[in-house]
């Protein structure tokens, strides 16, 4: 090969001069260009690009992974590791690592993952800010974080201080949700993941926190089970929650129905997809890293999506190899998976991985030289600097890596295999037994090299089922391993690779293709000639609407001799889809037992985790959820999640024949009911406190009424009050009106009469209209559309609709499409709601409020 390397330049380049170079490097495909330059391209904190395309890019790492190669004995050749990376074709450094490489212009580290926590030895309010000072601190480096709950006391216990009794676990979750919204993160929220155990008697209010609106929005939230409460579960009997929920002796002790608890964890997984679940025995059992328990290394918590269980203050990076890159002849009958070669890269992705740890540990020292350097008070950057240290030790104690794959759909279909069927599982499991094993023995030959990671003992780990499963497998490289140790503590996980898939233009991870073919739209003006219009939205905008093949179904027509570039009819499509491999291979397609199975089956052969989603239909019983985790939990996952659809609503268009849009909300009476349930939402705008009342029917806006909190009008609710009844009444003359009704914290009934006169009359007429668009069904994002569109003159009416605004998108279904907005940072069109906030699917960048 005769690639030539270049120093990295100081030119810098234009937003549309680096997207339109990386357009055409990717094929023209929008998406993956739009996505690496705005979250993978070279650039300084003030924004300025210093790469035109992903080449310069692989160039970076490169030299970077061969300044580290040369470090040690036989090193790569620099033209070996580039043309790994080249073109994202067999391994690809995912998310940190990949921006971070050879960034010399900001302060970051390259890990994807982060855990802290004081392994549950302290619930005082000192140690809680610490967690939630550290987070903070680590999340403005980039890095994803978890951290467990169950060391805080329950709700009613006893404190030495002036409340007297504790507040529980749900206050300190919108703390740590709070933290995660406010800090950004290259034009992205924070990611957050918060767990606790089944047997905290507080695990009820946590599975629960999160259904109050607006409420724990910056994390998602597992539940650590314990196999005692799984088989109480399966016999129908008691379990015994406790804390200290480590303890032998426990200073509370609360017996509840397994059975009751289970049900509102399925309940709420087939409502809205959460709470995961966390099968804690498995991993703490199965855990290579808990050998070493007595030297910090205790899991306690994962990582935001679940595929990295981790101890206090340990670390991880990741790292994805493209699976379809070994199928030599794809989508061909004589297609076959060249095992030679995948062996042969996964030594090398190993090896790559450990190269990484060394920078790493460069990146952590370059931080603990910033917070030296800053000017602030010792005692402010005391818990900051100790935070690193504590992350450094871990890092060169465990060198722990990542390694995981990518494609996995697209490989199955390329050899001409059914995802799900038996025979797809089969394989599945043989490529991932594969890797486990080569990986392992790639680490063994490192620490021939290099030496063995410092704490190695292989008297610690003769016990562990996944080391004995190599042991069986291979019984020479268990032996090398006894006599030279290995490099890393744990090596495998398999993430999700959301925009590392993008880039590979394949299936993400190791899930199924989610659609072969599906629609996009994009904004046009109706004035340009040669353009056509196929939808026109409530505002007036026009779009036109394109058939998208996904990447490799694209390749499979190509080998095929089918027409890529027909316009084809729906019918056609159809019958496309029916020849090629792709067919009852969706993610709605595959089997759920059949997909658990296979979970169960490759996650013998990873030794952290796997983040794989199981998606039901919408008409899926809470029932069906419940059989699919308890046979997560018989088949040995250590994780798992359901996606019912329509749970949270999905941003593509599924290209099937168009119906006219349904009313989502037809079953509402025109007539409005006596009573409604309410929720009370409180905002603020500017310095000024404002109140909302919105009237609901099945969970869903039938009228809001907005104003002013004002004293003087009895508008001054209590804070803890966050549901009451909207009341249809009339006065002394007979005049209808609606009153509030809550109960206060004794149980009495506390109403507020007449809302229609404690608010501005002009709010009162916009509020009727606004309340008249939502009892006839019109889609709340299309109603928050319009009342944005309204040209309003006084400021305090503009106020007001900006309230109602934020108050009525919190009831937009999680994935909505923004119809008609524009993102802020890349002026994509393809805007979703998430939480109430808008967020860019192309380059991740969120606007809330």
């Amino acid at each position: 090969m005769n690639t030539k390397f270049s120093k990295p330049s100081l030119k810098t380049y234009s937003q549309e001069e680096a997207y339109q170079a990386s357009l055409k490097y990717f094929n023209n495909d929008d998406l993956a260009a739009r996505v690496w330059v705005n979250k993978y391209a070279l650039k300084d904190s003030i924004g300025n690009i210093y790469e035109l395309t992903p080449h310069q890019m692989h160039t970076r790492i490169t030299t970077e992974l061969c300044r580290i190669e040369n470090k040690y004995k036989n090193p790569l050749p620099k033209e070996k590791i580039f043309s790994l990376l080249k073109n994202f074709k067999y391994i690809v450094p995912q998310g940190s690592p990949m921006a971070g490489i050879g960034n010399p212009y900001q302060i970051a580290s390259l890990s994807n993952c982060f855990v802290i926590g004081n392994n549950g030895l302290s619930d005082s309010y000192g140690g809680i800010m610490k967690t939630d000072q550290e987070q903070v601190q680590l999340m403005k480096r980039r890095g994803g974080i978890g951290h467990d709950l169950s060391h805080i006391r329950p709700k009613g216990s006893s404190v030495k201080n002036s409340a007297l009794t504790s507040t529980g676990l749900v206050p300190f979750m919108e703390r740590y949700s709070n933290s995660t919204r406010e800090v950004a993160q290259d034009g992205r929220r924070g990611a957050l993941m918060l767990s606790v155990a089944i047997n905290h008697p507080d695990s009820e209010d946590f599975i629960d926190a999160k259904l109050a609106q607006g409420k724990i929005t910056g994390a998602n939230v597992s539940v650590r089970i314990d196999n005692e409460f799984m088989q109480a579960v399966k016999t129908k009997s008691k379990y015994l929650q406790k804390y200290p929920v480590f303890s032998a002796n426990p200073k509370q002790i609360k017996t509840i129905k397994a059975e009751h608890l289970w049900n509102k964890i399925i309940h709420n997984a087939w409502q809205s997809a959460e709470p995961g679940i966390l099968f804690w025995d498995t991993i703490i059992n199965e855990s290579v890293p808990d050998c070493y328990s007595d030297f910090g290394f205790k899991t306690v918590s994962t990582n935001p999506c679940g595929e990295i269980p981790l101890c206090p203050y340990d670390s991880c990076r990741l790292l994805a190899i493209n699976l379809f890159s070994y199928v030599d002849k794809p989508f061909t009958n004589n297609a076959s998976f060249n095992f030679k070669l995948f062996k042969e890269h996964v030594a090398y992705a190993q090896r790559i991985m450990d190269d990484i740890i060394d920078l790493e540990l460069e990146k952590i020292e370059g931080i603990i030289n910033k917070i030296n350097a800053d000017p602030e008070d010792e005692t402010i950057k005391h818990t900051e600097r100790n935070l690193w240290i504590n992350i450094k030790q871990k890092a060169k104690e465990g060198r722990r890596t990542g390694i995981g794959i990518t494609a996995e759909g697209d490989m199955l279909a390329a050899l001409g295999i059914q995802y799900g069927s038996d025979q797809g599982n089969t394989f599945s499991l043989k490529v991932h037994k594969t890797l486990a094993i080569e990986a392992y023995r790639a680490s063994i030959n490192l620490a021939k090299e290099r030496g063995a990671f410092p704490i190695y003992n292989s008297e610690l780990e003769k016990q562990n089922p996944f080391i004995n499963r190599l042991k069986e497998a291979d019984g020479k490289l268990y032996y090398d391993m006894l006599e030279y140790g290995r490099r890393n503590i744990a090596l495998l996980t398999i993430a999700p690779t959301g925009t590392t898939s993008l880039m590979t233009q394949t299936t993400s991870g190791i899930e199924p293709v989610f659609m072969p073919v599906y629609t996009r739209r994009r904004k046009v003006n109706p004035n340009d000639k040669n353009i056509r219009v196929d939808f026109v939205d409530e505002v007036g905008d026009s779009w036109e609407e394109y058939v998208v093949f996904h990447h490799k179904f694209k390749h499979w027509m190509e080998v095929n001799g089918i027409n890529i570039n027909k316009n084809y009819s729906q019918k056609e499509i159809e019958e496309l889809i029916k020849k090629s491999p792709y067919y009852k291979s969706t993610s709605n397609d595959v089997d759920w037992l059949s997909k658990v199975k296979m979970q169960g089956a490759i996650q013998k052969w990873v030794d952290h985790s796997i983040s794989v989603t199981i998606n039901l239909p919408n008409n899926a019983t809470e029932k069906l959820v419940g059989d699919l985790y308890l046979k997560a939990w018989e088949v040995g996952c250590k994780g798992v999640t359901v996606y019912r659809d329509g749970s949270r609503s999905g941003v593509l268009i599924a290209n099937a024949t168009k119906n006219e849009e349904k009313n989502t909300l037809t079953n509402f009476p025109i007539k409005r009911p006596d009573i409604l349930t309410a929720d009370v939402v409180r905002f603020q705008n500017n310095k000024e406190k404002w109140i909302a009342f919105v009237g609901l029917i099945n969970d869903k806006p039938y009228e809001i009424f907005t104003g002013l909190i004002d004293d003087e009008n009895g508008l001054l609710i209590p804070h803890y009050i966050q549901k009451g009844f909207i009341l249809k009444s009339k006065n002394k003359k007979g005049e209808r009106r609606y009153d509030f009704q809550y109960k206060d914290k004794r149980g009495y009934k506390v109403t507020i009469q007449g809302l229609s006169h404690k608010f501005n009359p002009e709010f009162w007429n916009y509020a009727k209209l606004i309340s008249s668009t939502l009892r006839y069904g019109m889609p709340i994002d299309k109603i928050v559309n319009l009342i944005n569109s309204l040209q309003l003159d006084t400021k305090s009416i503009n106020t007001w609709k900006n309230g109602v605004v934020r108050a009525l998108k919190k009831y937009i279904a999680n994935g909505t499409k923004a119809k008609g907005q524009k993102c802020e940072s890349c002026k994509s069109n393809n805007v979703i709601y998430q939480e109430g906030c808008l967020i860019c699917k192309d380059c991740g960048s969120s606007k809330c409020g």
